[in-house]
């Protein structure tokens, strides 16, 4: 079987891993411990984000054509891929808080929303919070105006009565 024939199925994965996905974030996971590996695993998986690594070439060939081809340029080294289908922040922000710890993880650059970032962009990326904080953040501001409008129309109607 020819080296082609085996590469294909591995380009296949990555396409069907991008399509459809907000956000994809590259990282050099070069130094990390099996302990410190196996606990960011553990930390994307619970945010509905795929990590794996793939060698640079099938990556590249992958997003060739795609919104994703700019992270081709920082396909240097060890590189991991985050991906997530649902939560357009999520991988930046759980690879950028590990890191805080774990200072062997480099953020290299990610695409969110069709938009590149590099380092610095997928670092600003992660503090913004999740869609559930800013919806309920959102319904939090829209809810206290009726609230404070209705203790004070009770305590009108609580003093004529």
């Amino acid at each position: 079987m020819a080296k082609v024939e085996l590469k294909k199925p591995v380009v296949e994965e990555i396409k069907e891993l991008l399509d459809g996905a907000q956000a994809a974030v590259i990282v050099d996971y070069r130094g990390l411990t099996v302990e410190e590996d196996t606990n960011l695993r553990n930390q994307l998986r619970k945010e509905g984000v795929t990590y794996k690594v793939y060698k640079n070439t099938m990556i590249r060939f992958a997003i060739e054509g795609t919104e994703f081809e700019a992270l081709g340029k920082h396909l240097e080294g060890p590189t991991a891929l985050a991906v997530s289908k649902t939560d357009a922040t999520a991988p930046a922000r759980i690879l950028f808080n590990f890191s805080k710890d774990a200072k062997a993880l480099e953020l290299k650059a990610g695409v969110v929303d069709g938009t590149y970032y590099d380092e610095k962009g997928i670092q600003a990326i992660a503090l913004v919070p999740s869609k559930e904080v800013l919806l309920s953040k959102l319904l939090g501001s829209l809810q206290s105006p009726i609230a404070n409008f209705a203790r004070v129309i009770k305590q009108v109607a609580e003093k004529t009565a």
